[in-house]
């Protein structure tokens, strides 16, 4: 088939057209909305309600949403294809309800109990986060021996096993968990009804007696003191952590989740809820309220992260993408507004870089401490247009970025080097996922495509070489890459292949053809592409029945990146994407539309951004434009 040029012009009208409008007097683009299933949802009304917190509309308002997305098995997914529902979601959605004043006896409730136990009951939750929440207001029974001791504060960096070693997002969450696990609370309401399981907790984790205790242990001998003291001296460091990295809207490294885990933390050692940290990250949480703009009545929902930096940074690019100067008003007021976004200060990602130096950009706006890769070459692709006075801000985010690139010639998310791989032994769900930062395959090309194609790197550079060398050396066998923060294998292929292209790697070097048969291999008879959030957790590509609009924009980019005239493939995916391209009203309907592409914690949250739809489409369309339209 052959598409028109005019065709493509009127879909990138279109997108140009929703997206302007919506633009903040301050320059952002706040789109309003990561959703990132019931999760938070659930941990805040057990939070608040067995604080005794009076908030009675906002608890209503987030069970509202809670009972909306309950499954017809009575079941809860974090994404709509999961097959049988979801344990842990199931469990956090039962008991949530419990508190926010539903009675076990409501129908709604029993298909909820009927399911839990039908999946396995809370035996089978296989998430350290959700049992941990549940152990902490009495629904979930604390085991006597849990393999990771508050006293993990205490070892010095030179120990093989330290806090450290673990990732910044793990660390975050960590800290308040290790006060929990040691102190074991139970904060839980005369009116709840628990549910009996089968199994303990204790038979749980009794597991694993690796090689990483034995190093465990004996860095623990060589600490000074008794028990009680050793005891109390982790615990003023986990709280002093805390402290250093409370943003200035009270929450936790800006993160729901760390931020209603160090709450019960708070408690557990006697704080009040009246108290300056826990009143200030209360108001914090409440800043992330929004509306659900999947659901036909747009309920509240609690994000786990807001996203005004990502959004402001994507959208300016694309934009520009599509033509907009860097003289567009809204172009200049992005700019200046990523440019008041920029990092100042030196945060833990300095402890692996050997001069560092501030410049990186993180996710959110109140981000100030934890900026990561992804961001930084977001903001700096946003702002490479911009005039002489940006230069400045441009040169240290570069530099930032090229300081951060990993011994092995990838780029991580957070920090550099953080991967031992004595963390990934360690017995607690989830930890090869989340308590390491490896390079990844679709940061390592997303740097790639940033350096290749706005500093005009290529691989004749000596670390450009190692980092595609890198890339080629983790290629899937079927010619894919896997993505760790995007659905998945799609998300990583498109990030690896713009990457490569843009670094002058020719496009018929074996492996990118055989990611380019690959890509052909996957698509779909209606020409678009789609990925189930399966393939995540079972590690290797699981189509979706159905085709999305973003999954079939980063296949398009990748494609077009590597073909110097358009296809039969890259032309089915054009027309695609401009067949299904949003309306303000079907945005909230379609599948096509809401399907999570983000990834945040393999098997248990993933993400769906407001902007993702509109934002992806129009790059892809938009390069489309630029690269075959004379």
């Amino acid at each position: 088939m052959q598409l028109e040029l005019n065709q493509v012009q009127a879909g990138i009208n279109l997108l140009v057209n929703r997206l302007l409008p919506r633009q903040q007097l301050d320059g952002s683009w706040r789109l309003g909305f990561v959703d990132a299933g019931t999760s938070t949802d659930t941990a805040a009304i057990m939070l608040l309600q067995s604080m005794q917190v009076p908030k009675p509309k906002l608890i209503a308002a987030l069970r509202e949403r809670i009972e909306s997305m309950q499954g017809a098995d009575g079941a809860w997914r974090i994404y709509p294809n999961e097959a049988s529902g979801n344990a842990a979601a199931t469990a956090e959605g039962y008991f949530a309800l419990q508190f926010a004043g539903k009675s076990p006896n409501e129908p709604l409730m029993k298909r909820a109990r009927a399911a839990l136990l039908e999946l396995g009951g809370l035996s089978r939750i296989d998430s350290l986060l959700t049992k941990f929440l549940l152990a902490t207001v009495g629904q979930y029974r604390w085991p006597r021996w849990f393999p990771v001791p508050l006293t993990l504060m205490l070892l010095p960096k030179s120990a093989p096993i330290h806090f450290f070693r673990f990732s910044g997002y793990a660390r975050v969450h960590m800290a308040p968990m290790l006060i929990l696990g040691d102190r074991k609370p139970s904060f839980t309401l005369p009116s709840i009804v628990p549910l009996q399981t089968e199994r303990s907790a204790d038979e749980e984790v009794r597991v694993q007696q690796g090689s990483w205790q034995r190093h465990f242990h004996y860095s623990l001998r060589r600490l000074d003191g008794d028990r009680l003291q050793l005891n109390q001296q982790a615990t003023d460091r986990a709280v002093s952590f805390m402290q250093e990295r409370i943003e200035a809207d009270g929450t936790l490294y800006s993160y729901a989740t760390a931020t209603i885990l160090m709450v019960h933390a708070l408690r557990a050692l006697g704080f009040k809820a009246d108290h300056p940290l826990i009143a200030r990250a209360i108001q914090g949480l409440e800043s992330y309220l929004t509306s659900d703009w999947s659901q036909h009545n747009r309920v509240t929902t609690l994000q786990n992260v807001t996203s005004a930096v990502w959004d402001t940074a994507l959208i300016s690019h694309a934009l520009q993408a599509a033509g907009l100067s860097a003289a567009h008003p809204a172009i200049s007021r992005a700019g200046q507004y990523l440019l008041s976004r920029q990092h100042q200060k030196l945060g833990d990602w300095q402890l692996g870089v050997a001069e560092p130096e501030h410049g990186g950009w993180g996710f959110s706006e109140f981000n100030t401490i934890n900026p990561d890769n992804d961001d930084t070459t977001a903001a700096l692709r946003a702002i490479h247009a911009l005039p002489e006075d940006a230069a400045a801000a441009r040169e240290r985010g570069l530099q930032w970025l090229l300081a951060m690139q990993n011994s092995d010639g990838g780029w991580a998310a957070f920090e550099r080097n953080t991967n031992s791989k004595l963390i990934s032994w360690v017995p607690l769900e989830g930890a090869d996922d989340a308590a390491t930062d490896p390079s990844t395959p679709d940061l390592t090309g997303r740097t790639l495509e940033y350096l290749g194609r706005y500093a005009r790197l290529t691989t004749e550079h000596r670390f450009i070489r190692r980092a595609a060398n890198w890339l080629y050396s983790y290629q899937e066998p079927d010619g894919s890459w896997y993505g760790r923060w995007g659905v998945c294998y799609i998300y990583g292929t498109w990030a690896a292949l713009t990457g490569l292209a843009a670094v002058s790697e020719s496009p018929q070097h074996p492996q990118i053809r055989r990611a380019v048969n690959w890509l052909h291999s996957i698509q779909h008879e209606d020409g678009g592409f789609g990925e189930s959030c399966d393939s995540d957790t079972k590690k290797r590509y699981v189509p979706l029945p159905a085709s999305t609009l973003v999954q079939t924009a980063w296949a398009l980019d990748a494609l077009i990146a590597v073909h110097d005239a358009p296809t039969d493939a890259i032309d089915r995916a054009c027309a695609y994407l401009l067949r299904e391209l949003p309306t303000e009203h079907q945005q909230q309907l379609s599948l096509a539309v809401r399907y999570p592409n983000g990834g945040a914690l393999p098997g248990y949250m993933y993400t769906a951004y407001e902007s993702y739809p509109l934002v992806w489409p129009l790059l892809a369309l938009a390069h489309y434009r630029s690269k075959y339209g004379g």
